[in-house]
């Protein structure tokens, strides 16, 4: 199973709005979405699943996608390491899985997953992090693909 986990892009400052699921994104974010967005259509089979927390921001940096979103309540900004695992089906889906969430749930899934512990690893505002669960001499191993930055597209 490929789980591809993507941190929603630069999103206004909280003083800012009165309600954090009502951060929309910078201009500079909606060109980051953009950006990454069109390296992960390249990357992205047709069949992967896309799920995406109910923050305007994520909502915003998923539809850059241009694909089917599922928005996911259990993927919003108090997720957890567990609610997200539970709700991309790790590592039984068949097919790939994209996350549009937030920090820190994003950083602490992808430690976990890597190092076996929830640690506060940073994921950069629409930061990538790709990666694969494979069978080897009958034990899970975690894969990391790959890394992107939106800076480097």
């Amino acid at each position: 199973m490929d789980l591809i986990l993507w941190r929603h892009a630069e999103a206004l400052e909280m003083r800012e709005v009165r309600d954090d699921l009502d951060r929309a994104l910078t201009p500079k974010g909606e060109r980051q979405a953009q950006r990454v967005a069109a390296w992960l259509n390249r990357q992205l089979p047709a069949s992967a699943k896309v799920l995406a927390s109910p923050a305007r921001r994520a909502q915003q940096t998923a539809a850059a996608l241009e694909r089917k979103v599922k928005t996911v309540a259990e993927l919003g900004p108090e997720s957890t390491v567990d609610a997200l695992l539970h709700a991309v089906r790790w590592p039984d889906a068949r097919e790939p899985v994209l996350v549009v969430g937030h920090q820190p749930t994003l950083g602490l899934t992808a430690a976990y997953l890597l190092s076996g512990q929830a640690q506060a690893w940073p994921v950069r505002k629409a930061g990538v992090w790709w990666l694969r669960a494979r069978e080897r001499d009958g034990a899970l191993q975690v894969v990391l693909q790959a890394v992107i930055s939106p800076d480097l597209l």
